[in-house]
C-alpha cells in the first residue's frame, strides 16, 4: 500500500497540537506498536520514534508514515466513511476528535456495531455501536499493512541509480509536472496569437478598412491574453507546489540520513560537511524557480519554427543558423565553466571549514595567538574562490553577451531577408512583422536555457556531492530487521575484538576479550591511548568492531536497533556536549514523556540542584552554545543527570568527575554508591578516589588487557610494582 504524501494540505484540525504542552498520551504511536505486534513484527516505542521531528513529544498524522516504516509497515491516510471501509483492509486506525484514535478490527454491518481497540486504555477489544464512534470520527482513517520484504540476493542494488533518492521524489510529482507541460503547451500555442493577429490586421483589416473584423480580432486576442495570464499563474503555482513538496521530503530525508550515518564514515571536517549540505539550496532553487519553466518551454521552440516556416518558408533557416551558433558557443565554454564551478565549490567547503573551526575554537586561537595563521588561511581561501569565481562569472556572462548579440543579429537578418521576400511577392508586410515577433519567441527560450549553464553546473555538483552522502552506510539499513528487546539484564561480553579507527592502520584494540556479569561494577584503567574510551564507544554501538563481536545479554549488538541499545545504557562521555537551551532541555535530551519528578530525582543524584537552586531561573537557566555558560564540572553534572534520568540497567561513565572539585566529586560518589547497586557499571577513570565504587579492575595497555581481577588484588600488584603501565 502506498505511503500518503503531502498531508499538510489535509484538514486534520482535530489532531493539531495546541500550545507548547508536552503530550504523554500518543495514540498513533501506541497504534503502531499494536499493529506491529499483530503482524508479527514487534518493535519498541523508542525504535519507532527515534530521530523523528515529534511535535510536543507526540506523533502527528503527517509523521505517521515515516514512523510506521520503522516497524516495517506501509500506510496511507484516506478520507472515508466508516461503512465504506472494506473489511479486507482491516485493521485500520480511525482518527477521532480530541487527538484520539482507535483500532478498528471488525464491523458488523447488520447489527451496526464496531469492534475497536483504544490503544491508550490497554483494555483489549470492545464492541461499540457504530453511531457512538461516528459522533467523534473525523472522517479520516489510516490503512496499514506489512511492507513486502524482498530477499537481499534478489535486490538489484543499482536499480534506483545513484540519485534515486532525489529523482524518485520528483517522479512522485509526475502528475503535477504533467499539468505544467499541458499549461506550457497551451501558453506557447496562445503565444502564436499575437503575430497572427498583427498579420491579419496589416494584411486584411488595414487593406480593406474592415473595422468590424478589427474588433472581432481584438476581442479574440484579449480573451486569449486573459487565459494566457491565468495559465501562467497556474503553471507557476504548480511548479512552486511540486518544488515545495520535493524540498520538504528531500531535506527531511537528507538530514535524517546525516543523523543516521555510521561514525566510521563521519566527515573529517564538520565545516566542509555543513557546506556540502548547504549545496542542496542550489538544487532546490533550480527545481523551484523559473529555471524549470524555461527548460519546459524549450521543446516548444519547434512550434515557433514551424510557424515561421509556414509564413516565410526559407526564412526559418536564418533562425536555425542563429540557434546553431548559440548552442555551439555554449558547448565550447561548458568544459572550462564546469571546472571553474567545481573548484569554487571545493574551495567554498574549505573556507567554511576554516570559519567553523575558528569560531568553535576562538578561545584557543586567542590564547595561543593563532589569529594570523587563521587569517592567512582565510584570505588564501577567499582569494582562490574569487579568482575561480571571477572566471566562472566571465564565462557565464560571455554566454549572455553572445546570446544577446546573436538574438539581435538574427533579428536584423530576418528583416533583411524579409524585405527581399516582400519585394519578390513571397511574403506580405504583415507576415514580415509576424516573423519579427516570432523571432524573439524562438531565440529567447534558447538564450535563457543557455544562460542557465552556471546554475545547472552548480546544481549538478551539489547533486553529486549529496549523492556521496546518501550512499554512505547508516546505522539502520533499509530492509534490516533488528531483534526487539524489552529489557537488558546487563551482561556484556567482548569476544576477540579488534578495532581500528577509519583512516588508520594501527589497531586501537587488539584481540580483546572481556566479560562482565549483570550487576557487576568494573573500572577500566590504563595509560592514555590504551583503548579505554574506545571500549565504551563499541559498547554503545557507535562503531562496529573490525573483528570479533560485542554482545549484550548474549546477543550481538549489531542485531539490536541502535536507539534501543542506547536507551538502556546511561552514558557520561569523556567530552560532554551540551546544546543551546535550558538545563531542563539538556537533561531530558532524547527522552519522551518524562515528568518533573524524574527530572528532579536525576538532578539531585547528579548534583545539578547544587548550582541550579542558586540561580533564580532554576532549571530554565540557559547553558549557552555548547554549554559555554557552565563550568566544566557543571557540564559533567548535567551529563550525569541525563545518564541517570531513565534509571537504565547499564551505566557507562568515562572520566565523569575529571572537571569536578573534590567536594562535588565526593558528594556524587556517595550518591552513586547507592543507585549503582544491582546495575552493570563500567567506569573509566584516572582518579583513584572513584575506585571505591567498583569491585573489579581491568587494566588495558596498547589495546590489550594486561590485568583483570578483584580490585584489591590488582591494585596491590600495581602498588608493589609487579604490574605497571
Amino acid at each position: 500500500m502506498g505511503t500518503q504524501a503531502a498531508l499538510d494540505e489535509q484538514p486534520f484540525d482535530g489532531w493539531r497540537l495546541a500550545g507548547d504542552t508536552d503530550v504523554h498520551n500518543d495514540p498513533l504511536l501506541d497504534s503502531i506498536i499494536l499493529l506491529a505486534r499483530l503482524h508479527g513484527r514487534p518493535v519498541s516505542r523508542n525504535v519507532v520514534r527515534a530521530g523523528l521531528p515529534l511535535v510536543n513529544n507526540a506523533l502527528t498524522v503527517e509523521l505517521f508514515p515515516r514512523a510506521a516504516r520503522r516497524a516495517g509497515l506501509s500506510s496511507r491516510v484516506l478520507r472515508q466513511a466508516i461503512l465504506a471501509i472494506n473489511e479486507l483492509t482491516l485493521p485500520a486506525i480511525l482518527l477521532l476528535e480530541g487527538r484520539r484514535a482507535c483500532l478498528l478490527t471488525a464491523m458488523d454491518r447488520e447489527a451496526e456495531t464496531l469492534t475497536v481497540v483504544f490503544p491508550e486504555t490497554g483494555m483489549g477489544e470492545e464492541k461499540l455501536p457504530l453511531a457512538k464512534i461516528e459522533e467523534v470520527y473525523t472522517g479520516f482513517a489510516i490503512f496499514v499493512q506489512p511492507e513486502y520484504k524482498i530477499s537481499e540476493q534478489n535486490i538489484d542494488k543499482q536499480a534506483d541509480g545513484p540519485g534515486g533518492w532525489f529523482w524518485g521524489v520528483l517522479f512522485s510529482s509526475w502528475r503535477t509536472y504533467r499539468d505544467v507541460l499541458i499549461a506550457s503547451l497551451l501558453i506557447n500555442i496562445f503565444g502564436l496569437a499575437t503575430p497572427f493577429y498583427i498579420l491579419n490586421v496589416y494584411d486584411k483589416v488595414i487593406a480593406n478598412a474592415a473595422y468590424e473584423t478589427l474588433w472581432v480580432l481584438t476581442s479574440g486576442i484579449l480573451i486569449i491574453y486573459f487565459f494566457e495570464l491565468l495559465l501562467r499563474g497556474l503553471r507557476g503555482y504548480f511548479v512552486d507546489e511540486a518544488g515545495k513538496r520535493a524540498n520538504l521530503i528531500i531535506s527531511a530525508a537528507l538530514f535524517e540520513r546525516v543523523l543516521g550515518l555510521r561514525m566510521e564514515v563521519r566527515p573529517k571536517s564538520v565545516g566542509a560537511f555543513a557546506k556540502n549540505l548547504q549545496r542542496f539550496d542550489s538544487i532546490r532553487d533550480f527545481i523551484t524557480s523559473f529555471s524549470i519553466v524555461t527548460v519546459v518551454d524549450l521543446p516548444f521552440v519547434f512550434l515557433g519554427l514551424f510557424a515561421i516556416w509556414y509564413l516565410a518558408g526559407v526564412m526559418v533557416l536564418v533562425h536555425i543558423a542563429g540557434m546553431v551558433i548559440l548552442v555551439a558557443y555554449a558547448a565550447y565554454v561548458q568544459v572550462p565553466l564546469r571546472q571553474a564551478v567545481q573548484r569554487t565549490f571545493k574551495a567554498s567547503a574549505q573556507k567554511n571549514a576554516i570559519l567553523v573551526e575558528g569560531l568553535s575554537g576562538i578561545e584557543t586561537v586567542k590564547m595561543h595567538g593563532a589569529e594570523s595563521q587563521l587569517q592567512r588561511a582565510w584570505e588564501e581561501s577567499v582569494s582562490f574562490i574569487s579568482r575561480w569565481g571571477a572566471k566562472a562569472r566571465f564565462l557565464s556572462n560571455s554566454v549572455n553577451h553572445v546570446s544577446g548579440f546573436i538574438r539581435n543579429t538574427t533579428l536584423v537578418a530576418v528583416v533583411v531577408v524579409g524585405v527581399y521576400l516582400v519585394l519578390n511577392g513571397d511574403l506580405t508586410k504583415g507576415g514580415l512583422i509576424a516573423c519579427v515577433i516570432l523571432t524573439r519567441r524562438v531565440i529567447n527560450p534558447m538564450s535563457q536555457v543557455v544562460n542557465l549553464a552556471t546554475r545547472y553546473h552548480q546544481a549538478k555538483e551539489a547533486l553529486a556531492s549529496l549523492n556521496r552522502i546518501m550512499s554512505k552506510p547508516v546505522e539502520r539499513p533499509q530492509g534490516k530487521t533488528f531483534l526487539h528487546r524489552t529489557r537488558f539484564r546487563g551482561e556484556i561480553e567482548m569476544k576477540n575484538v579488534t578495532f581500528s579507527y577509519p583512516g588508520t592502520t594501527t589497531p586501537v584494540l587488539n584481540n580483546l576479550s572481556l566479560k562482565m556479569n549483570a550487576g557487576e561494577r568494573v573500572v577500566l584503567i590504563g595509560p592514555i591511548g590504551s583503548g579505554k574510551t574506545t571500549v565504551g564507544k563499541l559498547l554503545l554501538g557507535l562503531y562496529e568492531p573490525t573483528g570479533g563481536m560485542v554482545a549484550m545479554d548474549g546477543t550481538d549488538i549489531r542485531q539490536i536497533d541502535p536507539s534501543e541499545l542506547r536507551h538502556f545504557i546511561g552514558c557520561v562521555p569523556q567530552d560532554v556536549n551540551l546544546f543551546s537551551g535550558t538545563i531542563r532541555d539538556n537533561i531530558i535530551l532524547g527522552t519522551y514523556g518524562v515528568d518533573d519528578a524524574d527530572i528532579l530525582r536525576a538532578a539531585e543524584l547528579a548534583g545539578v540542584t547544587d548550582f541550579v537552586k542558586k540561580n533564580p531561573l532554576g532549571f530554565d537557566m540557559q547553558v549557552g552554545e555548547f554549554g559555554k555558560g557552565l563550568s566544566g564540572g557543571q557540564r559533567q553534572s548535567v551529563a550525569m543527570a541525563r545518564a541517570l534520568l531513565l534509571d537504565p540497567p547499564i551505566l557507562l561513565f568515562d572520566e565523569p568527575t575529571s572537571s569536578m572539585d573534590n567536594k562535588t566529586e565526593s558528594g556524587l560518589k556517595r550518591r552513586l554508591a547507592e543507585i549503582i547497586q544491582g546495575k552493570t557499571c563500567i567506569l573509566i577513570t584516572h582518579r583513584a578516589s572513584m575506585l571505591d565504587l567498583v569491585e573489579r579492575v581491568v587494566v588495558l595497555d596498547a589495546g590489550q588487557i594486561i590485568a583483570d581481577g578483584p580490585k584489591e588484588s590488582v591494585m596491590d600488584d600495581l602498588k608493589s610494582g609487579h604490574l605497571s603501565f
